[in-house]
C-alpha cells in the first residue's frame, strides 16, 4: 500500500499485494484531499446506541429468555433492577417527591407522588416504575473485612417476560390494527400483561415498543379507532411528548427544552402544543424543572401552565431567561440519586491512612499528584489520554501497599485487562458491567454496598447516568471514588454525561495527568484533541494515509490492508487489525465491510443465523455493551461464543439482535478497548456524520499502526477544527454545584 500526497489519487490499477512497504520511510502526511472524495449523508450512522428496528423488523429483542437459567446480561438486568427499586426507595423516605436543590416545580413534584400512586391502584394513568412495599434498612459502612462472594444469580430476579396468554391477546388487537404480530412479544414485556386492554383503550401507548415510529402508531389508532381519533387527541398527544423523551434519551439527553418539545408538536400536526405539554405533565408522563441561575435558586414554576407555554415576562436587566426543562422521572430520579450518592463520598470522607510516603514514590508527578487527591478527597476526577491510565494503575497499587480494599473497574475486558497489567496484580480490575451483575467483585453486604476502600472507574466518559447512580448507591461511607478518563472521547451510549459534568460542577478535585501519549499516533490524537489536524512524521509507518475516491474503493482497500499490507508490512495479524467505520449502514458501513472481510477472511455459507466457526463477532448483552469474541459452533441451545476467554451461549432467538460480526466496528463500540493497529474507513458519505470526538475516538484505537482509508477530502479537518462534541441537556451540573460540600458547611 503506497501513502500517496495529499490530493494524488492513486492508481485504480495497482495490484491488490500492494503493501505498506511499498511506501518506504516518510513522514505520514495529514489526512488530505483525494481527488473525488464525495461528502453527503452516511446512511444508519452511528448514534452512539444500537439502531432501534423499524416496525416490521421489531421481533423478539424484549422476549424473557427460553432457560430457566440466568444468562450473563439476564443476571446484570436483574441486579441493575434490584439497584433502581433501591433508590426508588430512598427517594421515598424523604419528605418531598424529590428533596431539596431539585428544582422541580411544586405541582410536578405532586405529579411524581401521583406516579408512584399508580400501581397501587389510585390512578389509572400511565406508570413508569414500581413503588416499593417498605424502605430499605439504614445504610451502614463496609464491613472490616471483605465477606464471602456468592453467586447472586438465585437470589436475583428474573427478568420480567410476558406470559403466552398475554402476547396472544396483543396479537389479535395487532391484527385488527394492522400492526405486525411480531410487535406482540415486546408489546406484553413493554406494558405488562393487560396490554391487550391498554392498546384498546389508548392505541398510541405502541409507540412505547422499541422502533415504532409516529406515523405508525397513528395508523395503527386509526384501525382501531375509526374517524373518532384525530392529531389532537390526548392520547396522542401525551405519547407523542414521552417518545420525544426517549428519543432525545437515545441521542444523551436526560431533559429537553419545553420549547424544543413543543417545536416538534407542531411538526407532528399538533394544533396547540402548549396544551400538550400542559396535559403531558399533568398525566404525570413527564416532570417539569426549571433553572434560574440569574436568582441563584430553584424557581418553581406555576404548574403546568410554565412548562406549556412560554412565560410572557421579559427577563430584566441582565437577567438570562429562565429555562424550562422536560424529563422522564426515570433519569430525574438517576440524577437525583446520583448528585445525592456523590455528595454522600465527600461528605463522609476520612482523612484515614497517610498517604504522604505513596504520593513520594508514585512512579510520575501526575500520579503523586492524583494520589495526594485521593487521600483527602471522596471524589475525585481525573483525565488523560492513554498513557495517563498508569496514574489511577498507580493509585490502586499505593492504596493496596497501604493495606485498603482498592478496585479498579473499566469498560471492557481488553480495558480490565491492560489495568490489571498495569497494576500488576490480575485480581485489581474487573468490568463495571461484571462488577455490577456480581459476576466478579468483592461482593456486597447485607445493605448492598462493596466491601471497597477506593474504586476507580477508568473510562469514565462511558458512564450514563442510570450505570452511574447504581454504582454510587452502592458504594458505601467512606469509599473513595475516582472518575477517570478521556474527555476527548465519545460519551456514553445511554443518557447523561457523568463525567463531564462532575468536571464542570468544580465539586471534587479535578487532577489533569500531564503525560503526553508517546509517538506519531499519540501526537496525530493530541492535535485533533484541540482541534487541529497536523501532520506527523512516521519513519516506522506508524501512520499511513490510503487516499479512495467512493466507497466501493474504500471497502476494497480497507480488505487489502487487513488481509495482506498490515500484516506484511507492519507485523501485525489480521486477528489484532481492526476495522472502525461511522456506521452501520451504507455501501462502506460496518454491514458492507463486514461482509467483504468475512468473504476474504472466513468464507462459509452462515449455517447459523448468518455466522460460521471462526467468525470475529461482537456480543451485546444490553445496550452501551459490545463484548468483542468469536464463534465456536452453534446447537439447539444457541450460538456458542468465545469472549475473551469466557464461554458465552446466546439463544437461537436472541441472535440476530444481539450479534455482529465485528471485524468492522463502529467508533462508539470501540470505546473503551484498543488493539495492535486500526483501520479508521472515512468513506465520502461519512461526511457529514463526522465530529472531533468521532476523529479522535477512532484514531486513538491503534496502539502500533494507524492506517486512514480517506475519502472525505476537506471535510475531514473541518471536522476536527469545527465540530465538537454535541451538547447533552442534563440535570446533574446544576444538582451537584446546589449540594453542599465540606467546605461549605
Amino acid at each position: 500500500m503506497t501513502a500517496h500526497p495529499r490530493g494524488e489519487t492513486p492508481d485504480p490499477a495497482a495490484e491488490d499485494h500492494e503493501a505498506v512497504e511499498d511506501s518506504g520511510p516518510q513522514a505520514a502526511d495529514t489526512p488530505g484531499t483525494p481527488d473525488e472524495g464525495r461528502a453527503g449523508s452516511t446512511e444508519g450512522a452511528d448514534d452512539g446506541a444500537e439502531g432501534a428496528p423499524d416496525l416490521e423488523q421489531a421481533t423478539g429483542a424484549s422476549e424473557a429468555p427460553a432457560a430457566p437459567a440466568l444468562s450473563e446480561a439476564e443476571a446484570e438486568l436483574a441486579a441493575q433492577r434490584e439497584l433502581r427499586e433501591r433508590i426508588e426507595r430512598r427517594k421515598a423516605e424523604k419528605e418531598g417527591p424529590i428533596p431539596a436543590g431539585t428544582k422541580l416545580s411544586g405541582p410536578a413534584a405532586d405529579l411524581l407522588a401521583a406516579v408512584r400512586a399508580v400501581e397501587s391502584g389510585e390512578k389509572p394513568a400511565t406508570a413508569f416504575f414500581d413503588s416499593p412495599a417498605s424502605a430499605p434498612a439504614p445504610r451502614r459502612a463496609a464491613p472490616d473485612a471483605a465477606p464471602v462472594r456468592t453467586s447472586p444469580a438465585p437470589e436475583r430476579p428474573a427478568p420480567r417476560g410476558a406470559s403466552p396468554e398475554a402476547a396472544a391477546s396483543v396479537a389479535e388487537v395487532l391484527a385488527e390494527g394492522g400492526a405486525p404480530e411480531a410487535l406482540a412479544r415486546p408489546a406484553a414485556v413493554t406494558l405488562g400483561e393487560g396490554a391487550a386492554e391498554v392498546l384498546r383503550e389508548d392505541p398510541w401507548q405502541l409507540l412505547s415498543v422499541p422502533g415504532v415510529r409516529p406515523e405508525q402508531a397513528d395508523g395503527f389508532a386509526r384501525a382501531l379507532l375509526g374517524a373518532g381519533c384525530g392529531p389532537d387527541d390526548e392520547r396522542r398527544t401525551a405519547a407523542l411528548v414521552g417518545w420525544l423523551l426517549e428519543r432525545a434519551a437515545l441521542r444523551g439527553h436526560t431533559a429537553m427544552d419545553a420549547d424544543e418539545v413543543r417545536t416538534a408538536l407542531a411538526g407532528f400536526a399538533v394544533t396547540d402544543p402548549a396544551e400538550a405539554v400542559q396535559h403531558a405533565v399533568a398525566e404525570g408522563v413527564v416532570l417539569v424543572f426549571q433553572d434560574d441561575e440569574a436568582e441563584g435558586d430553584a424557581q418553581e414554576p406555576d404548574g403546568a401552565e410554565e412548562a406549556g407555554e412560554p412565560s410572557g415576562e421579559e427577563p430584566r436587566g441582565d437577567q438570562e431567561p429562565v429555562q424550562v426543562l422536560l424529563g422522564l422521572d426515570r433519569y430525574a430520579l438517576a440524577e437525583e440519586s446520583l448528585a445525592d450518592g456523590l455528595a454522600r463520598l465527600v461528605n463522609s470522607c476520612e482523612k484515614g491512612a497517610d498517604w504522604t510516603d505513596a504520593a513520594a514514590a508514585a512512579p510520575s508527578p501526575s500520579a503523586g499528584e492524583l494520589i495526594r487527591a485521593a487521600a483527602t478527597a471522596g471524589l475525585v476526577a481525573h483525565s488523560g489520554g492513554e498513557s495517563a491510565r498508569a496514574e489511577p494503575a498507580a493509585l490502586i497499587a499505593a492504596a493496596h501497599g497501604l493495606g485498603l480494599r482498592a478496585l479498579g473497574t473499566t469498560h471492557s475486558a481488553d480495558g480490565q485487562r491492560r489495568l490489571a497489567a498495569a497494576v500488576g496484580d490480575p485480581g485489581s480490575a474487573v468490568t463495571l458491567s461484571a462488577l455490577l451483575s456480581g459476576e466478579d467483585g468483592p461482593g456486597r453486604d447485607a445493605d448492598g454496598a462493596f466491601a471497597l476502600d477506593v474504586l476507580v472507574v477508568l473510562d469514565a466518559p462511558q458512564l450514563d447516568v442510570e450505570t452511574a447512580a447504581m454504582l454510587v448507591e452502592s458504594l458505601a461511607d467512606g469509599t473513595r471514588l475516582v472518575l477517570s478518563g478521556d474527555p476527548g472521547v465519545l460519551g456514553s451510549a445511554g443518557a447523561g454525561r457523568v463525567f463531564a459534568d462532575v468536571i464542570a460542577a468544580r465539586s471534587c478535585p479535578h487532577v489533569v495527568s500531564r503525560t503526553p501519549d508517546p509517538g506519531p499516533i499519540g501526537e496525530l490524537v493530541s492535535g485533533v484533541g484541540i482541534g487541529e489536524l497536523t501532520q506527523v512524521e512516521a519513519p516506522g509507518r506508524e501512520v499511513v494515509i490510503v487516499p479512495v475516491r467512493d466507497p466501493g474503493e474504500a471497502v476494497h482497500r480497507t480488505v487489502q490492508l487487513v488481509a495482506d499490507s498490515v500484516p506484511r508490512a507492519i507485523g501485525v495479524p489480521s486477528s489484532d487489525t481492526q476495522v472502525i467505520t461511522v456506521g452501520h449502514g451504507g455501501p462502506a458501513g460496518t454491514t458492507a465491510l463486514n461482509a467483504a472481510l468475512k468473504q476474504r477472511l472466513n468464507p462459509g455459507p452462515g449455517r447459523f443465523g448468518g455466522f460460521d466457526p471462526g467468525d470475529r463477532v461482537v456480543h451485546v448483552p444490553a445496550p452501551g455493551r459490545a463484548v468483542p469474541g468469536s464463534v465456536v459452533s452453534a446447537d439447539a441451545e444457541g450460538l456458542h461464543l468465545d469472549c475473551a476467554g469466557t464461554a458465552v451461549v446466546v439463544p437461537q432467538e436472541r441472535v440476530e439482535t444481539s450479534v455482529r460480526h465485528s471485524w468492522a466496528l463502529s467508533a462508539h463500540q470501540a470505546a473503551g478497548m484498543r488493539w495492535p493497529a486500526a483501520v479508521v474507513v472515512l468513506p465520502g458519505d461519512a461526511a457529514q456524520q463526522l465530529s472531533r470526538p468521532w476523529v479522535y475516538t477512532a484514531f486513538s484505537r491503534g496502539e502500533r499502526h494507524l492506517s486512514v482509508v480517506h475519502g472525505v477530502d476537506q471535510a475531514l479537518p473541518r471536522a476536527v477544527a469545527e465540530v465538537p462534541a454535541q451538547e447533552r441537556t442534563t440535570r446533574l451540573r446544576p444538582l451537584l454545584e446546589a449540594l453542599p460540600t465540606p467546605d461549605a458547611s
